[in-house]
């Protein structure tokens, strides 16, 4: 597979314009004060499907011919990137079906089968999810879509990157989740395309720690996966992800499932935002190295709002504790 160029990103941003609405960059006055830098949020929470998978769904679909349209798509996801299908197929009148992790977020469930998606469970997680979709693919002749190694997915993702720099040109520092990691290698072709000044970081749970690994041992690595943040719950790096992070990536920053929480309770109280696990991973890198953007212009990336009540209620706790 080819890696996306910026040219790719910039055909993506015009694929998407017309059914992507553009998400804010807001200054944040209370994370610039606790980190000693210039805070910016990037809001991806505020798209419809509340995450910024949505753009790499349209780009993906918009981009197919006809006869994979006709065959129907097959996908595996935590959540995020099942509802992107889901609303994109609905939107090109295409079968989507979505195999998820039996213990999968009921309100992402929820959405995808409201987008008219049917829903697959199988497996203790993401990653047993996708292995039975490729296999359902291969025996029922579905198009299968990879979650992560496909190039039209990064290029879509990576117009939130665009957006960033287009709004906000001397930005020093971009912070992403990283799970899969699109998003991450969508922020890194952009940033270096425009400026390799600009640095990337890259944020898991060290609960899920399988991108990190592979980025670090530079080849493919599984690993166990215990975080309660299904955005960036992958046991396994993925090679088109992992060879272009290799290449660009500034930083690779662990954090604890407890720094997650607390970091959903600090965009509460200190930006008034309600960020899911995956969406509030970036800000608990921040938290936790904070010597990496002290006194500089920084771009945290919120990629999701879809959180549960009782995760909101749990990570409350540990805030105030």
């Amino acid at each position: 597979m080819q890696a996306p160029t910026l040219r790719d990103v910039y055909r993506a941003k015009k694929t998407i314009a017309p059914h992507i609405p553009r998400t804010p960059l807001y200054f944040s006055a209370g994370l610039s004060d606790l980190l000693e830098a210039e805070v910016y949020l990037k809001h991806e929470e505020y798209l419809p499907l509340g995450a910024f998978k949505g753009r790499g769904g349209i780009n993906l679909l918009a981009n197919l011919c006809d006869e994979e349209k006709e065959r129907g798509l097959i996908t595996a996801s935590s959540g995020n990137h099942g509802q992107s299908l889901a609303s994109a197929c609905r939107l090109f009148g295409v079968k989507a079906i979505i195999g998820l992790p039996e213990d999968a977020n009921p309100n992402k469930v929820a959405a995808m089968r409201s987008l008219g998606a049917e829903v697959i469970f199988h497996g203790a997680d993401f990653d047993a999810a996708r292995l039975h979709c490729e296999t359902l693919a291969r025996e029922e002749g579905y198009r299968f879509v990879h979650p992560v190694n496909d190039p039209l997915l990064i290029a879509g993702v990576g117009t939130q990157a665009l957006e960033t720099l287009e709004d906000l040109p001397e930005v020093q520092v971009l912070i992403l989740p990283l799970g899969g990691g699109s998003g991450v290698s969508g922020a890194c072709i952009v940033a270096k395309g425009v400026d390799p000044s600009i640095e990337v970081f890259a944020v898991q749970s060290e609960q899920a720690p399988a991108g990190y690994l592979s980025w670090k041992q530079g080849q493919i690595v599984e690993a166990e996966m215990n975080t309660f943040a299904e955005g960036v719950a992958t046991r396994s790096g993925y090679e088109l992800t992992q060879s272009i992070i290799r290449d660009l990536l500034d930083d690779f920053l662990l954090v604890g499932d407890d720094d997650i929480h607390r970091a959903i309770g600090t965009l509460v109280d200190k930006a008034h935002t309600m960020a899911e696990g995956a969406g509030a991973t970036a800000l608990a890198g921040a938290m936790k190295y904070p010597e990496k953007i002290k006194g500089k212009k920084v771009a945290i990336t919120v990629s999701g709002g879809n959180i549960t009540s009782e995760q909101l209620t749990q990570s409350l706790e540990i805030y105030g504790s």
